[in-house]
C-alpha cells in the first residue's frame, strides 16, 4: 500500500474544511441575486371581483386591501366582472378604494355596470378589454324597476363625488397646458341619468379620459404599470373566510333573520320553552357570528339585540298584555339586526351622514318580518299536513267522544272567584285545574310555579284570569 506525501493530505484535509464555506458563500451570492430581483421588480396584488355587489364581496374587497397594504404591494387590481349589486356595499367599497394608500386599478374583464361603474371610478386607473363596457348606474329595485329620482339624486352626487376625488391633472391642449379633470364629474353622474343612461365602450372610456388603456389580460395591464418586472399575487382566502362570506351573503341572511323572528313569534304563542326558541337562538347565532367576526356587527349592536330580548321576556312572563316593555324590546331588536348589517365606516364619511347603507338592511328585515307574518297566518296551519311535522310537533284533535273535556261543557262565568291548582307554571300562561277538569289560563301579576293555588278574577274570550291567593 502507498501512502500520499503528508503535505498532499493536509491539502486534501483544508479543501474539506473550506468546501462548507465555499457552498454557503455561492448560495448566498444566488439568494442575494433573488432577493435584489425581487426588490426592483413592482409587486402587484390582485383580487377577482366576477360576481354581484353585496356584503359578501364588500368583505372580500376589504380583506384583499388589507392583505395588500400589509405586503406592501405597489399596486393593487381589481379583475371586475359584474351586473352591479347593491348600493350599501358598492359605497363601502368606493370608500375602501378612496381611503387605500397604495394605487388601484380596475380591470373591466367584459363588464362593470351599475354599482361596478361605480367601483372603477373609485380606482385611480381604469383599463378596459376589448368588447367591455362600463356604466348604467341607474338605481333600481329588486324588480328592476326605476327608484324615484330621490335615489338617482343620491347616486348622482356620489359619482361627481367619487370622480372629483381624484382631482385635476395638466394636459396639452390646442392653445397650450391646460388643467382638466382626471374623471369629469359631470360625465360620471350621466351614467345615473334616467332618460339617457351613459354606457361607455373602451374607445369612449378613452376618449372620455375615463380609461387609461386597453389589455387584454391582467398580464398586461401588469406589464404597462410595471414595465420594468414584476411579482405577481392573487387573493387567496382560507375555507374559514369562504364560508363566513358565504354565510353573509343576503339570501342567508334573510333566512336567518326569518329563524329569530318566527321563533320567538311562535315561542309567544305557547307556555314554556321549546323547539321555536332552539331555533330562534340558531338563528341569532348564524346572523350575528360572520357579522362580529367581519367586524360588521359591533359590541353595542349585539347589546341592543340581547336587552331587546331582555324587556320582551319581562313583558311576557312578567306583565299580562302587551304594553312599553314589548314594544321597546322589538324595537331594541330591530335596530340590532338592522345596524349590525352596516358597515359603521360608511355611515360617517367626510363628516357627512350617509343613510343610503342603512335602506337594503332595513328592506331586508322589514321583508324577513313579513315573510313570516304571512307564513304564521296563512301556511302554519299546512305545515301540519306532512308527516314529519308529526314527529316534532302534535297534531291529534282532543276530541270529547275520545274521553277529553272541553272548557264548553259547562258555563264558564261560573268560575269566576274559585279557587284552581296550577297544573303548569303560570309565566304568565298556562294549565290550572278546577274540579278535575284543566283549563286555560293567564295570571295577572306575576307568575304561579306548578302546583301553586291561585283565584279566578275574570273570563274573556274562553281564557281564565287569575291571581295569587295572599
Amino acid at each position: 500500500m502507498k501512502f500520499r506525501p503528508r503535505w498532499q493530505r493536509a491539502v486534501q484535509l483544508c479543501c474539506l474544511l473550506l468546501l462548507p464555506l465555499l457552498i454557503s458563500t455561492q448560495l448566498s451570492a444566488e439568494t442575494a441575486a433573488v432577493v435584489a430581483s425581487t426588490k426592483d421588480s413592482a409587486r402587484i396584488y390582485v383580487i377577482d371581483l366576477k360576481q354581484d355587489i353585496d356584503r359578501s364581496s364588500m368583505r372580500k374587497i376589504n380583506l384583499g386591501i388589507q392583505e395588500a397594504v400589509a405586503m406592501p404591494a405597489d399596486f393593487l387590481i381589481i379583475d371586475m366582472n359584474t351586473y352591479g349589486g347593491a348600493v350599501d356595499a358598492a359605497d363601502s367599497i368606493r370608500t375602501a378604494l378612496l381611503q387605500c394608500p397604495i394605487p388601484t386599478v380596475s380591470f373591466i374583464n367584459v363588464q362593470a355596470a351599475s354599482a361596478g361603474a361605480l367601483i372603477s371610478i373609485a380606482c385611480d386607473s381604469i383599463y378596459m378589454r376589448t368588447g367591455s363596457s362600463f356604466g348604467a348606474a341607474t338605481v333600481v329595485n329588486q324588480s328592476g324597476e326605476v327608484m324615484p329620482d330621490k335615489y338617482q339624486s343620491f347616486m348622482r352626487g356620489m359619482m361627481r363625488a367619487t370622480a372629483e376625488a381624484h382631482g385635476k391633472k395638466v394636459v396639452q391642449g390646442p392653445n397650450g397646458p391646460e388643467e382638466v379633470w382626471h374623471r369629469d364629474p359631470q360625465i360620471a353622474q350621466q351614467m345615473t341619468d334616467t332618460a339617457n343612461v351613459l354606457t361607455f365602450t373602451p374607445e369612449e372610456a378613452l376618449a372620455a379620459r375615463f380609461c387609461e388603456g386597453y389589455a387584454e389580460s391582467i398580464e398586461e395591464v401588469a406589464a404597462y404599470l410595471a414595465p420594468e418586472g414584476y411579482v405577481m399575487e392573487h387573493q387567496s382566502l382560507s375555507w374559514v373566510q369562504r364560508l363566513l362570506l358565504v354565510l353573509m351573503s343576503p339570501m342567508l341572511q334573510s333566512l336567518f333573520l326569518m329563524m329569530i323572528i318566527g321563533g320567538i313569534y311562535f315561542e309567544m304563542q305557547s307556555p314554556g320553552i321549546g323547539f321555536p326558541l332552539i331555533i330562534a337562538i340558531a338563528g341569532a347565532l348564524l346572523y350575528f357570528s360572520p357579522l362580529y367576526l367581519e367586524g360588521l356587527a359591533l359590541y353595542w349592536e349585539i347589546a341592543l339585540f340581547v336587552i331587546g330580548l331582555i324587556l320582551l321576556a319581562i313583558e311576557l312572563f312578567a306583565f299580562p298584555g302587551f304594553g312599553v316593555f314589548g314594544i321597546a324590546g322589538i324595537v331594541l331588536m330591530f335596530g340590532s339586526l338592522i345596524f349590525s348589517m352596516v358597515d359603521n365606516d360608511v355611515l360617517y364619511f367626510e363628516g357627512t351622514l350617509n343613510l343610503m347603507p342603512v335602506l337594503q338592511p332595513l328592506l331586508i328585515v322589514t321583508g324577513s318580518f313579513l315573510a313570516v307574518l304571512i307564513f304564521a297566518i296563512w301556511g302554519a296551519g299546512r305545515i301540519y299536513e306532512f308527516r314529519a311535522f308529526g314527529y316534532i310537533a302534535l297534531k291529534t284533535n282532543l276530541d270529547e267522544a275520545d274521553g277529553f273535556v272541553g272548557v264548553t261543557t259547562q258555563p264558564l262565568a261560573a268560575l269566576v272567584g274559585r279557587e284552581a291548582v296550577a297544573v303548569t307554571a303560570l309565566r304568565p300562561s298556562g294549565k290550572v285545574e278546577i274540579d278535575g277538569k284543566w283549563y286555560d289560563a293567564q295570571i295577572e301579576i306575576g307568575s304561579a310555579t306548578a302546583g301553586e293555588r291561585v283565584r279566578i278574577v275574570r273570563i274573556e274570550l274562553g281564557r281564565l284570569y287569575c291571581e295569587q291567593i295572599g
